[in-house]
């Protein structure tokens, strides 16, 4: 029997927790990423901007960079991004750029969300693909380590 899709989006927001919670551990803003086609993760990626010194090393794109090169390939059609924290406009954009089909994503974002917070830029009509959003997947789980770890910062 097929799963629903609900508890797909669950077991791969799963994952992604997985690696937010390595970048809490490494002092990294505690965002995680991962991207499925047909049911097989083929990229993942965790917030590095601090390690690497690198305003571009968030979580989507280091998973976006893993999955073209795992299929060989600029295009991630048939693809979806499960990330942690809405995407910002950097990344929402490689996800336009990249041809995802989805973004599904757990916490938003207020100050820089770009997937319908602050910014739409996934539904933007005039760029050449539009990115399918599913949000609030166990949104309270991934705003855990975002709280705990600004809470720590302060």
């Amino acid at each position: 029997m097929e799963q629903p899709l609900w508890q797909i989006h669950q077991k791969y927001m799963a994952r992604a927790l997985m690696l937010a919670e390595q970048a809490f551990d490494e002092g990294e803003i505690p965002v995680g990423a991962i991207i499925v086609k047909d049911d097989r993760i083929i990229g993942k990626g965790y917030n590095q901007t601090e390690r690497l010194n690198d305003p571009t090393a968030h979580a989507e794109m280091i998973a976006i960079s893993a999955a073209c090169e795992t299929l060989e390939q600029k295009y991630l059609s048939e693809c979806t991004l499960y990330v942690t924290l809405e995407p910002c406009p950097m990344c929402a954009g490689a996800g336009v750029w990249s041809k995802l089909s989805r973004i599904v994503y757990g916490a938003s974002d207020a100050r820089s969300g770009a997937c319908g917070s602050v910014l739409d830029i996934t539904s933007e009509k005039s760029l050449n693909h539009q990115v399918e959003i599913i949000q609030g997947v166990m949104e309270a789980d991934c705003a855990y380590f975002l709280k705990e770890f600004f809470k720590n910062k302060r």
